[in-house]
């Protein structure tokens, strides 16, 4: 049984969401190649290769990789799909872009986002909102899967597996990469980040938002989310949405300020480490999740905690 990881990188590093996919991989059992595509990725390959329980390290290098369109990446894939038991990639922007098309072409059913490991075939993973586990059994010669990256640890380092270079694919030209804008920030990335300061609707506005909560996440190192009421207001851009349908996350703290706790954005921080809740309806939902909670008016009780953090 032998697995294959695709790796989700910069080209010079990989993300942190591929260190939680290899976990996964490992959890599975057997072999585990990680595949590096890109362009002038070796750095990306050879950090690859430090990861534990990783035996091969493939790398498709070539100019068009640059953009790792999934058009490109996909017709890579199921050029090198013989011999492999499961395909894994993270359930991120990137995964939910490529392993469908993967899926398809392979007539397998993909299984999505599992977040716990039975057997080689069986995988559990979150239905209806997060408000149920399905168990689900693959009877699918290949298993195309993606990971949700907070169920699972980030694997460590401390390898020295053998890399390996593969022909690239030729280029579909299907599509092309015209830009791309990136949100620039000091602040932790919201997927990753330990400590997490999340707004909703009832800040009253984008100027309120960043008034209240900019000098909590500074004093805290934490990174800025928010809730899908609070960006549909406009208090702040879609990329800080957590919830269902914005960042899954997982952090060590989750402060919820103003935030009542609807199912889609409980779906998105509720395996958080510690919660603490912040609003003045003493019986909002988000309180029913929260290992503290406070029943007040946010726009006294956060200054007075910025002031108690000192």
């Amino acid at each position: 049984m032998t697995i294959l990881v695709i790796a989700e990188h910069d080209h010079q590093s990989l993300k942190a969401a591929t260190l939680n996919t290899v976990t996964a991989a490992r959890k599975i059992g057997g072999d585990i190649h990680v595949l590096v595509a890109g362009s002038a990725c070796s750095a990306a390959a050879e950090q690859a290769a430090t990861l534990q329980g990783v035996s091969l390290v493939k790398v498709a290098d070539a100019a068009h990789y640059q953009s790792q369109t999934a058009e490109n990446l996909t017709v890579l894939v199921i050029a090198h799909a013989a011999g492999y038991s499961h395909i894994l990639a993270p359930a991120t922007t990137f995964g939910k872009n490529l392993a469908p098309r993967i899926a398809a072409l392979l007539d397998v059913a993909q299984i999505s986002e599992i977040t716990a490991v039975e057997s080689a075939d069986t995988f559990v993973r979150p239905i209806y909102a997060g408000n149920a586990l399905a168990t689900v059994k693959s009877a699918d010669a290949v298993k195309v899967i993606t990971v949700r990256s907070t169920a699972f640890d980030a694997v460590d380092a401390g390898n020295a597996a053998k890399i390996e270079a593969i022909a690239a694919a030729a280029d579909t030209a299907q599509s092309t990469l015209t830009n791309r804008e990136l949100t620039k920030s000091e602040r932790p990335e919201l997927g990753a980040a330990k400590i997490i300061v999340s707004g909703g609707r009832g800040l009253g506005s984008g100027e309120n938002y960043h008034k209240l909560l900019e000098p909590l996440a500074d004093k805290l190192g934490a990174a800025l989310g928010a809730s899908r009421a609070a960006v549909d207001a406009g208090f702040v851009p879609n990329d800080y949405q957590v919830g269902q349908t914005g960042k899954i996350v997982a952090p060590q703290l989750y402060i919820a300020v103003g935030i009542s706790g609807a199912i889609q954005h409980l779906a998105g921080m509720k395996e958080s480490k510690v919660i603490v809740a912040i609003n003045k309806d003493p019986d909002a939902p988000i309180f029913q999740v929260a290992d503290y909670g406070l029943v007040g008016d946010l726009f006294e009780v956060v200054p007075q905690l910025v002031s108690a953090v000192g």
